[in-house]
């Protein structure tokens, strides 16, 4: 196996670890902040844990991004360019209807509404690839 291919698919490999790691401390944090009895310092750490994590996640998509062709590039760019707006759409929406009828913090609160920009990453991603495959 050539050493191009090997560096590839061990980028895949920390990649991939980069992203289950982050993943299952951001719910076991999520689970550990479910306890009430934890003091405000306890808390607080438990809540960075999973930032460093994620740090790394987004290093590797950003030199996985790197290693892409050009078409691939815009493909991603394409869908960032449809997340975002519906992202701030999301969001501005979300103030204003806060402002108007007051929304349930256990249903509308950041850590509900933040798998949504998944979501329309998702969909830029699918569209742009219709688009140019």
């Amino acid at each position: 196996m050539p050493d191009t291919v090997r560096n590839e698919r061990l980028s895949d490999v920390w990649g991939y670890a980069a992203f289950f790691g982050w993943a299952a401390v951001y719910i076991g944090a999520r689970l550990i902040l479910e306890l009430e009895t934890l003091d405000w310092r306890t808390r607080a750490v438990v809540a960075i844990v999973p930032v460093p994590l994620f740090a790394w996640v987004l290093w590797n998509v950003s030199r996985g991004i790197g290693q892409m062709d050009e078409l691939q590039r815009r493909i991603q760019l394409e869908a960032l360019a449809l997340a975002f707006p519906l992202t701030l759409l999301l969001l501005m929406t979300l103030g204003l209807m806060e402002l108007a009828i007051g929304l349930n913090p256990n249903d509308w609160s950041y850590r509900h509404v933040w798998p949504f920009v998944f979501l329309f990453y998702l969909a830029g991603l699918i569209r742009a690839k219709r688009r140019y495959e």
